[in-house]
């Protein structure tokens, strides 16, 4: 079983939430793929698979933005804030240096700025990959290693639910956060630039993550945990994340606690198209280690 973390800056928090119904329940997978904010926390459960989850609700519960993006005294260039804040996180969660020496086999996504070209990063110096995959393009400086550019792997991957299927999952489990993941609710028309540049980036990665799951969930069984959360906060705001981690929690874990898994096809909450994917009975949800 493949455990699939995707992007989405402070909305992150959801993550350690639904980790929490998983670690209760005894799941340890045999793989982790993480793209942006989800390579962080994916690579803390990678290191400790069956207690990350306290520990990342302690720090999540703590940050502010500042700790994260702080700006610098020279801006750079290459990105409105400095990478310092997510080395010095990083550095706090005693990862090993390397990515072999996790405990759970990882790979941090990132985007080959060069090509465009996802760049899966399953080896090799562990910092560097972190930061690589969280670069968001002109917020954060982009990272060389191996000889190219990367950025943020949410450009091209905002849920790496590909990279597993390429990695040779077996089944997957997909812990994502933020309204990009669930379907969009018709809005009235806004007219000013952010709002309707908001909602644009919203449906362009919507459909990036749709696509995705229906490409995968064709071949293996693809479980999507559900949040619960309806009021999302801008991805910018770590205020809210202790209400985020508790409600994922929640939700996923009755979700966790009645499902069963009978074959590919995209397993979650009220999803319609479950009924012609494959499965059958996969509308009331929550899970069992056997099932996957």
């Amino acid at each position: 079983m493949a455990v699939v973390m995707g992007a989405g800056g402070a909305l992150g928090a959801a993550q350690v939430g639904m980790g929490y119904a998983l670690e209760q329940r005894g799941f340890v997978p045999d793989m982790i793929i993480g793209t942006s904010v989800g390579s962080l926390n994916g690579a803390i459960a990678a290191a400790h698979p069956d207690r990350a989850a306290p520990w990342l609700a302690q720090v999540w519960s703590r940050l502010r933005r500042r700790d994260v993006y702080p700006l610098g005294y020279l801006s750079s260039r290459a990105g409105i804030f400095t990478d310092r804040g997510l080395r010095r996180l990083i550095a706090r969660a005693g990862l090993p240096a390397r990515i072999e020496q996790l405990e759970v086999p990882f790979t941090a996504v990132a985007m080959d700025l060069a090509t465009g070209a996802p760049a899966l990063l399953d080896h090799g110096d562990l910092e560097s990959a972190l930061l690589a995959s969280a670069a968001i393009p002109g917020m954060l400086p982009p990272v060389e290693r191996e000889g190219r550019t990367l950025v943020d792997g949410g450009v091209i991957a905002y849920v790496p639910v590909l990279a597993a299927r390429q990695a040779g999952a077996a089944s997957v489990v997909v812990v994502t956060s933020g309204p990009e993941s669930s379907p969009p609710r018709p809005t009235e028309a806004r007219r000013s630039a952010g709002a309707i540049a908001a909602r644009a980036g919203v449906l362009l990665l919507h459909h990036q993550i749709e696509r995705d799951l229906c490409e995968v969930s064709r071949h293996i069984p693809t479980v999507v945990l559900p949040t619960g959360i309806e009021a999302w906060p801008a991805p910018w705001d770590f205020g809210q994340s202790q209400r985020l981690i508790s409600t994922a929690s929640r939700t996923a874990g009755r979700f966790l606690d009645g499902l069963r898994v009978s074959g590919p096809g995209l397993y979650r909450v009220n999803d319609p198209s479950t009924t012609s994917a494959g499965p059958s009975g996969v509308t009331t949800p929550s899970l069992r280690g056997d099932d996957l």
